[in-house]
């Protein structure tokens, strides 16, 4: 897994800007996703993907030491859809990125 150190130096060899400006510039990304999304927005990038919000409903679960059912309260979270070209390539079925 790579460090939110090792991305932000990543972002900003490949984008020419210092490590500074590349952590400004994503967490000013990841802010402005987060709010959309909170909003009910979907949020894409052609190529890469969609950022939505994902619901689940209230369920029956395990509690996996005893095997007593249990409870499970909805929940919200961030879902990633990734796009059709980037399946492609992480399948190694089309071009470098």
């Amino acid at each position: 897994m790579a460090t939110k150190s090792e991305t932000i130096q990543a972002v900003a060899d490949r984008a020419g800007v210092s490590k500074k400006d590349a952590e400004n510039i994503l967490g000013a990304f990841f802010d402005h996703t987060a709010e959309r999304i909170k909003k009910g927005e979907k949020i894409a990038w052609p190529g890469f993907g969609s950022f939505s919000m994902s619901e689940r409903g209230p369920r029956t679960g395990r509690n996996p030491q005893t095997g007593e059912a249990i409870k499970i309260k909805k929940s919200r979270s961030i879902k990633l859809s990734t796009s059709a070209p980037m399946k492609q390539w992480l399948l190694g079925k089309a071009g470098k990125r």
